[in-house]
């Protein structure tokens, strides 16, 4: 079939439909002679084969999503990644974002493979990435999801959709709905490494007794008081970097442990996902 049979209605509603610009549009129709569904199979077949050849870019812009369930016992964190900040601000791209979270929160996958086969308007997901890297030419992908149960999940969003929190409670009572937002906000801003001291990589715990030895080095101290100074300076980094423990930023006398126990002696956080851009 010759490109004059291919009418300009056909190659707008392609167009319409899969996002991408009429010249690709047009050719995809010429050579799938006419083919509407064969067209489009083409167009995604380009779109998967640009994204292996963007698969060594940085896509470190994006939009993150954090959603809650109505009973509130379940939330997830997803990260649609892009190379730039103008995609990022596209609102296409961001209600994109906004449609994967509520498959996630929907079908609740157990990890990001999985999301990956779910569907959106009756194509799986990872020829949608396909579709948008075609359409937008830069490199488009699920880049982080997490998942969380807890008998009281809260969430944010931090940043203008920079980074999102969950935060699980081990009390199933919505009135601390608005303590796990506080803490939600904590995570957002201080960055826990991990919930408690026990909770802390032990690669990370020794990584940082190796750096208090070799300042404790440094300032000239001697060699056998280095794995007694280093193991101060790691209560420190524990008081610091651990949720329970860092002092709570709406309210610098107290930690966040103390903070939860002034709404309920027996509130506390079972677990946090801190998903962000970068």
């Amino acid at each position: 079939m010759s490109e004059v049979n291919i009418s300009a209605t056909a190659v707008k509603d392609l167009r319409d439909q899969t996002g991408a610009g009429m010249m690709d549009c047009k050719k995809a129709l010429v050579e799938a002679a006419g083919d509407f569904e064969k067209a489009i199979e083409l167009l995604r077949l380009r779109g998967q084969k640009m994204s292996e050849k963007r698969a060594d870019r940085d896509a470190k812009e994006g939009v993150v999503i954090a959603l809650v369930n109505d009973k509130q016992d379940k939330g997830i964190v997803v990260r649609l990644s892009c190379e730039t900040d103008f995609v990022s601000k596209n609102d296409d791209f961001v209600n994109l974002t906004k449609q994967i979270a509520a498959i996630a929160l929907n079908e609740f996958p157990a990890d990001k493979a999985e999301l990956y086969t779910k569907s959106l308007n009756g194509v799986t997901l990872d020829m949608v990435m396909a579709e948008q890297v075609a359409k937008i030419g830069e490199k488009i992908e699920i880049a982080d999801y997490q998942k969380m149960e807890a008998p009281l999940v809260t969430s944010y969003i931090h940043m203008g959709n920079k980074a999102g929190v969950l935060v699980g409670l081990n009390k199933a009572d919505h009135t601390f709905v608005d303590a796990g937002r506080d803490v939600a906000m904590q995570v957002a801003a201080m960055k826990p490494v991990a919930l408690d001291k026990d909770d802390v990589p032990s690669d990370i715990i020794e990584k940082e007794i190796e750096i208090g030895k070799e300042i404790a080095r440094q300032e000239g101290k001697s060699e056998d008081m280095l794995e007694k100074i280093a193991l101060g300076k790691l209560n420190r980094f524990f008081k610091d970097n651990t949720l329970l423990n860092q002092i709570f930023v709406k309210d610098g006398k107290m930690s966040v442990a103390e903070y939860l126990k002034s709404k309920n002696p027996d509130l506390t956080v079972i677990g946090f996902k801190h998903v962000k851009l970068g």
